[in-house]
């Protein structure tokens, strides 16, 4: 008699986190999405039943707070927390009570950072083997995105972490000035967050396939795309923009002629990159690449050392890692500030390109100095910077390292 062969955990569930400032129009938009066919199977988790129109979509059934609805989408409130909630959907799966569940998508408040929801999915030693994070919505208003940007830190933190922006209200954009002030947003958001697409919801740019499934996974081949999912050229076509800008800060016009750049938003470009307390200049987002393998116990301490003294300046890390134990099957990261998602290691490379990459949105914490640490332990020989050794042998020595950089 054979054993039975060893049941398979089931596929993780991929989540994606939809957030955007007050006044927004997240609940326009999830009411659009809960009209779409693409969305059947999927949880839709919001805070209050009252803020989604649900009331024009046949209502099969409600219990404990789920509501299933006839496009075959569920709606549920977050009940007590978010980890009962999604431990709940779980168990309806389990026992049969929901026959699938897709995909997860939260809707945050217009106040909230999106961290703490990414962290509850990271943290949870169960709830990080069933879910997967694919990726974060951010929606900016067209009219009033860029006053919100000026005056809300946590505006500029929602849209430097977004995998794909949505662009609310571009309809009431009818004015030359306000459609000045649009391209002058649109540039500001690419700087913030060069990978993500922007998306115009009133152009119905912003459908399910265009918004979900942006993570490191192919959903239709299981595959991993690491080109698209880091998106590298897009974090240095944006120091291209912002040494544009910067220079048309100082009086200088420093084109670069192998992009397209519009030109009537000069004068709004020139205001906003004087103001020396703007949020946007806290904020910096660059890729590190090294065709050096990387020994599995320098990484580990080199984002030890990271997390440890820098961690809630780290808003997002995520990249491939070539390890030198095993060169042949790379290493996936995926950090929220001090919280790495468990590390993915692929069965080979899924493209020719086979170097380390990283890329990080930080906070207050410069290119410069994660590129020193990046280089001594990757082996790279720098002038005047700490190797390796010297910083595990005196992780201290991370402090002064990053006083000299202004980290």
């Amino acid at each position: 008699m054979t054993d039975a062969p060893a049941r398979r955990p089931p596929e993780p569930i991929p989540l994606t986190v939809i957030t955007g400032f007050l006044g927004s129009g997240k609940t326009t938009l999830l009411n659009r999405l809960l009209r779409d066919p693409a969305m059947d199977d999927t949880a839709v988790i919001i805070n209050e039943f009252g803020e989604v129109g649900i009331d024009h979509v046949l209502v099969e059934r409600a219990d404990d707070g789920v509501v299933e609805l006839s496009s075959g989408c569920l709606c549920c409130t977050i009940r007590g927390d978010l980890v009962a909630t999604l431990e709940d959907l779980l168990k309806r799966l389990d026992n049969g009570r929901l026959t699938a569940l897709r995909r997860v998508v939260i809707e945050t408040t217009g106040l909230a950072d999106p961290a703490p929801i990414l962290h509850t999915v990271m943290r949870h030693p169960y709830l990080v083997r069933r879910y997967r994070l694919d990726g974060v919505v951010t929606l900016v208003d067209a009219v009033n995105g860029m006053a919100t940007l000026d005056a809300q830190e946590e505006a500029v933190k929602q849209a430097a972490v977004a995998d794909r922006l949505v662009l609310t209200k571009t309809d009431l954009v009818t004015t030359p000035q306000a459609r000045a002030t649009l391209t002058a947003l649109k540039t500001r958001l690419r700087v913030l967050a060069p990978a993500a697409p922007q998306l115009d919801a009133a152009a119905g740019e912003a459908t399910p396939a265009a918004l979900l499934e942006s993570g490191l996974w192919r959903p239709e081949s299981k595959t991993a795309d690491v080109t698209r999912w880091l998106a590298e050229e897009a974090y240095r076509d944006r120091e291209a923009e912002r040494r544009r800008l910067e220079g048309k800060a100082h009086g200088h016009d420093h084109h670069d002629h192998g992009h397209h750049h519009d030109h009537d938003h000069d004068d709004h470009d020139h205001a906003h990159v004087h103001d020396p307390n703007r949020h946007d200049d806290h904020i910096r987002a660059f890729c590190l690449a090294s065709d050096r393998p990387m020994s599995a116990g320098s990484l580990d301490m080199f984002l030890e050392l990271l997390r440890a003294a820098h961690g809630p300046k780290l808003l997002r890390v995520k990249g491939v890692v070539r390890l030198a134990e095993d060169p042949e099957r790379p290493l996936v990261l995926h950090v929220v500030q001090h919280v790495v998602h468990p590390v993915a290691q692929l069965e080979r490379w899924p493209d020719a390109d086979r170097r380390t990459r990283l890329v990080f949105i930080t906070r207050d914490l410069e290119e410069a100095f994660v590129k020193r640490m990046f280089d001594a332990f990757v082996g790279e020989l720098v002038a005047d910077g700490p190797d390796a050794a010297a910083m595990t042998d005196n992780p201290l020595s991370i402090s002064g390292f990053s006083g000299t950089f202004g980290g």
